[in-house]
């Protein structure tokens, strides 16, 4: 960034040299000064561009990083699902081979026997 010459109350409080002729100022003086005035308006005028362009390029970097954090929270959200899904599988799984275990046989008798009820019934 480039440097700014004159502060704002330098610019208020200078004082020009008076001419012999009359009472203006020495147009050399004033020329000169208003030359640094342009320069410094330059300077801040380029100070203001680089800041809008970094601020502009800050703001680009926040937002595709927003987008990568958003999408890196979805992706870690999927998985807990079919992890619970897939854990609810199993143990629907586990449950039925246990009772396949425990029930199994009074199962297969009242089914046996619901089919042999039915058949005599007829």
């Amino acid at each position: 960034m480039e440097n700014v010459l004159h502060t704002r109350e330098e610019i208020l409080s200078k004082e020009f040299k008076k001419t012999r002729i009359g009472t203006g100022y020495d147009m050399a003086d004033v020329d000169a000064f208003l030359d640094e005035i342009i320069a410094d308006y330059q300077a801040y005028q380029n100070n203001l561009t680089e800041l809008q362009t970094k601020a502009d390029q800050l703001e680009a970097q926040v937002a595709d990083l927003t987008k990568q954090v958003s999408a890196a929270n979805l992706t870690q959200a999927k998985p807990a699902a079919t992890s619970s899904i897939n854990t609810n599988m199993d143990i629907l799984k586990r449950l039925s081979n246990l009772e396949r275990r425990v029930f199994g046989s009074q199962t297969d008798a009242f089914s046996t026997n619901g089919q042999e009820s039915s058949t005599q019934n007829v």
